[in-house]
């Protein structure tokens, strides 16, 4: 039983490192992705580095 917590504890932080080490290399969006959430975007809400990518992406469209 004294060993038995020490390995679970061991087991459950390694479980949590390798899921955050997973969730962090989840991958960037794609152009076609991000053209469509600047499409669906509402231009109030948007942030300014928001409106400034999106304008890049519509004028590297063309």
């Amino acid at each position: 039983m004294r060993k038995l917590i020490p390995a679970l504890m061991a087991s459950t932080f390694a479980f949590a490192s390798f899921a955050a080490f997973a969730a962090s290399h989840g991958g960037a969006m794609t152009d076609e992705q991000k053209m469509e959430a600047c499409k669906k975007m509402d231009e109030s809400k948007a942030d300014d580095k928001m409106k400034a990518e999106c304008k890049k992406l519509m004028e590297m469209k063309k």
